[in-house]
């Protein structure tokens, strides 16, 4: 990766979803081939802070406003799709579809959400795959219908599809979302690995246990604004969370993992 280019750069971006402005002049920068998490209560913009930076939202044209991505401002969608790979809870229910397994990993090559008729992948493409899937211990799912699949097997088979095409950069929209505890557990494991892959992991989320130890840097985001951003051990506060979330805070710090709850 080109470390001198920032995997994102926002300056000013306003974005609105219907007549509500989500994003109001948000300004953040994330360079290339570091990890962060950007934390923040249900409803404070940060799914439309990632379809913006996806490209499935755009941001306002306002004087000052400027939204690049690895040193550009204008992409082909398919190319910027294959430099982001996306793992996010609508993506989980949008596969619940009668596709297989392998065939939802194969589709992370044409930025699709099960293969087409026009799509043939080459035999290149099947062995990449076969051997994410091998190595997410989900070979067994290639032929199982995502459908019936659990909710952590069904993750598992989006992080092989999202990294299957080598992207530059992981981004995790709530992936703890609808898993149990086991699979929490497993998807930190997952995460972990992940960290070490040479590829920035942006981690978008509401659980404070999602935040892995190699995650150094943390954005809190609310009402569609950073308000706070920096190392996680000074941002990670009782105060700033309890700002936060809007309620009185219990906050423990274990192992490197910080867990939180209300009282």
């Amino acid at each position: 990766m080109d470390k001198t280019q920032a995997l994102i750069d926002f300056r000013n971006v306003s974005v609105m979803r219907g007549e509500r402005v989500i994003l109001d002049r948000l300004s953040l920068r994330i360079e290339a081939g570091e990890h962060v998490a950007i934390l923040g209560p249900n409803g404070c913009g940060k799914s439309t802070l990632v379809k913006t930076i996806t490209r499935d939202l755009y941001p306002l044209r306002r004087e000052g406003m400027s939204a690049q991505i690895l040193g550009r401002d204008r992409w082909h969608l398919f190319d910027l799709r294959y430099q982001l790979g996306v793992v996010s809870h609508d993506l989980a229910n949008i596969c619940h579809r009668p596709i297989k397994g392998m065939e939802t990993v194969l589709s992370g090559y044409y930025g699709s959400i099960g293969l087409m008729m026009a799509q043939a992948p080459t035999d290149e493409m099947r062995s990449k795959a076969e051997a994410l899937m091998e190595e997410f211990a989900i070979s067994h799912l290639k032929d199982r219908w995502l459908d019936e699949l659990s909710s952590g097997e069904a993750r598992r088979v989006l992080i092989a599809r999202a990294l299957v095409h080598e992207p530059k950069a992981l981004l995790f929209d709530e992936p703890s979302t609808s898993l149990d505890l086991a699979a929490q557990r497993e998807l930190v494991t997952v995460l972990r690995g992940l960290s070490h892959r040479g590829v920035s992991l942006v981690l978008v989320t509401h659980h404070l246990a999602d935040i892995i130890p190699e995650i150094e840097r943390v954005i809190l985001m609310r009402a569609g604004k950073v308000i706070a951003d920096g190392p996680k051990h000074d941002v990670l506060t009782t105060q700033t969370l309890e700002t936060l979330f809007g309620t009185p805070v219990e906050l423990v710090c274990r192992d490197e993992f910080f867990h939180a709850w209300w009282r």
